[in-house]
């Protein structure tokens, strides 16, 4: 019966050795198991920290392209720009070159214009000391304004040239046109006022109020004379007709005669 007790006790002990091995070896498996676990867990770590890494390089990699695309889009844009300015600079450039040559020209116009109106204006003094006597004053002013004109620094060359221009107009405007005014005259010593009736350029003519005094400026003799009875109501009409008083009308008038052309 002892003996049979004893290989109980025996067997306990080996049984519960058995578990304590057991359960060693559990635990060491267990272990072995979390290491397991934490170096996965570990890899997954470092393969997601690698993906980051990756995912920044790849998104670092397409803002590059962006901007580099972006970049090459305005540079195509700054070289139509570029192309576009240079044509608008060459083109601005050759209206300098003309303006410049303009100005040149300009110069060499205005040496040869000022000589022009000189002349200009000498040959309307000229015609006007030849011509028939009517508003003197006025004429004569309107030469000494041109001259005046011609020494001043503020008036531009063509405001002189169209002044010139505007005078000779005036003058010719003269030859086709009759008109009627008032002036003061000395008619065999006796200063009067008149009116004065003028027929183009060949014929002045002169009369008082009352139509008692009628004369004429004689181009032969130089001078202010006076015309005959005759003549009278003609001349009161012509005056008549130019201040628009009357219709026109054939008006019977004395004129000097004709001279042919190198007679004397």
């Amino acid at each position: 019966m002892k003996r049979c007790k004893y290989s109980s006790r025996q067997m306990t002990s080996a049984a519960i050795g058995a578990i304590v091995i057991a359960a060693g070896s559990v635990f060491a498996q267990t272990s072995s198991v979390d290491q397991v676990l934490q170096a996965d867990l570990r890899r997954l770590e470092l393969a997601q920290e690698s993906q980051e890494r990756i995912n920044a390089v790849v998104e670092g990699t397409r803002s590059l392209a962006d901007d580099y695309r972006s970049i090459n889009k305005e540079i195509d844009g700054l070289k139509v720009y570029n192309r576009l300015m240079t044509a608008q600079t060459n083109g601005q450039q050759a209206t300098l070159d003309d303006i410049a040559l303009s100005m040149e020209q300009v110069d060499v116009i205005n040496r040869q214009i000022f000589p022009l109106m000189e002349r200009m204006i000498d040959g309307i003094e000229q015609s006007i000391s030849l011509d028939i006597p009517f508003l003197m004053d006025e004429r004569d002013n309107r030469i000494s304004d041109l001259k005046d004109i011609m020494e001043r620094s503020d008036v531009s060359v063509a405001e002189k040239f169209r002044k010139v221009m505007e005078a000779y107009q005036i003058e010719s405007d003269y030859g086709t046109s009759s008109e009627w005014y008032k002036e003061e005259l000395n008619v065999d010593g006796a200063v009067r006022e008149y009116n004065m009736f003028r027929v183009g350029r060949i014929g002045l003519y002169f009369q008082s109020d009352d139509a008692s005094i009628t004369g004429w400026w004689n181009p032969e003799s130089g001078q202010y004379e006076m015309l005959g009875s005759e003549h009278r109501n003609e001349v009161r009409k012509g005056i008549r007709i130019a201040r628009q008083l009357i219709a026109p009308e054939l008006v019977l008038l004395p004129f000097p005669a004709a001279k042919p052309v190198g007679g004397a």
